[in-house]
């Protein structure tokens, strides 16, 4: 999936232009689009041709990304809508607002924050980084299936899902919380929650694919908006170190978004050493996120705390 000239590969914004076809007449929702990785998506997308809403909890700060992408495409198609994932009742205003959806792109999160909560009281990675997103994408499962082709659920993990654990005795950390441990549990929820979506969508004969993707150890605003203390200092030193930019960090899931070949239930990541830079292509999850009795039971737990029945059967 990589390309070179004269040994070199090119830049972020060369690749998308020599591998990724037009995206005209096609909606695609972000959310956390204005800034990072989800910047770059709705960045890449847009310039391909996409009708994209971008969301954005801070209204403010939408208002001046989406500033920034107009003056640069002129000509393209980018709507700022208001969406807080730390609020249930914010995604379920957000969805009923949607008219018409060809992918979902769950790219926002929070990285590494002290114990915070919700406001459904939910430890704040798992309700922000899964909860929301399972309740987002269940709710906007019927729009994508009244695409006209190729409708797709792209759910955006990290590498570090396999160090992660599925905490069902203290999902929201009352008895015990680490920042990293917690970030790692919602980033391989969102992974076992993508590949049980896609089980279930291949078995009613849907349309619809649910796709993964990682930007391996990309430079964002994540590594300094939420660690605290001795963790921030050491991500800000080894951002500017070892990471790769935010468009390169952001090509793994722009290709799962729109790459032509992409298939249901694949896990896109980048190319490189340890899969922390580079340009897309297949990895593989954590072997147990593939467990089909897991990803049943987070299915049921994730319903149950979002009251958000999605109609597929395991």
């Amino acid at each position: 999936m990589t390309s070179a000239i004269d040994g070199e590969k090119p830049a972020a914004a060369e690749w998308v232009a020599g591998h990724i076809s037009r995206q005209v007449r096609r909606t695609v929702v972000v959310t956390g689009g204005n800034s990072g990785l989800g910047l770059e998506t709705v960045r890449a997308l847009a310039g391909l041709g996409a009708k994209v809403i971008m969301t954005a909890r801070d209204r403010e700060r939408g208002e001046r990304a989406l500033e920034r992408l107009l003056a640069e495409q002129p000509a393209g198609t980018i709507e700022l809508r208001e969406l807080d994932l730390a609020d249930l009742d914010s995604v379920h205003r957000f969805a009923e607002g949607v008219e018409e959806l060809d992918v979902l792109v769950n790219n926002a999160g929070v990285m590494m924050p002290p114990l915070g909560r919700t406001a459904q009281g939910f430890e704040q990675q798992f309700g922000v980084n899964h909860l929301a997103h399972f309740a987002l994408t269940g709710l906007l499962l019927d729009k994508l299936a009244l695409a006209d082709e190729d409708p797709r659920v792209v759910t955006v993990s990290s590498g570090l899902h396999r160090r992660g654990r599925i905490h069902f005795d203290n999902l929201h950390g009352e008895h015990g919380y680490s920042p990293s441990g917690y970030y790692s549990q919602s980033k391989l929820a969102n992974v076992v929650f993508a590949l049980e979506l896609h089980r279930r969508l291949r078995a009613a004969g849907s349309p619809i694919k649910s796709v993964l993707a990682h930007p391996g150890y990309a430079a964002t605003n994540l590594q300094s908006a939420g660690p605290s203390g001795v963790a921030r200092v050491m991500l800000k030193v080894t951002n500017r170190l070892m990471a790769q930019d935010a468009a390169m960090g952001a090509l793994p899931q722009v290709y799962a978004a729109a790459g032509a070949d992409v298939r249901g239930g694949q896990f896109w990541g980048p190319d490189g050493r340890g899969e922390s830079k580079g340009f897309p292509t297949l990895v593989e999850p954590l072997d147990s996120a593939r467990d089909r009795e897991l990803g049943q039971r987070l299915w049921a737990v994730s319903e149950e705390l979002t009251g958000v029945r999605i109609p597929l059967a395991p």
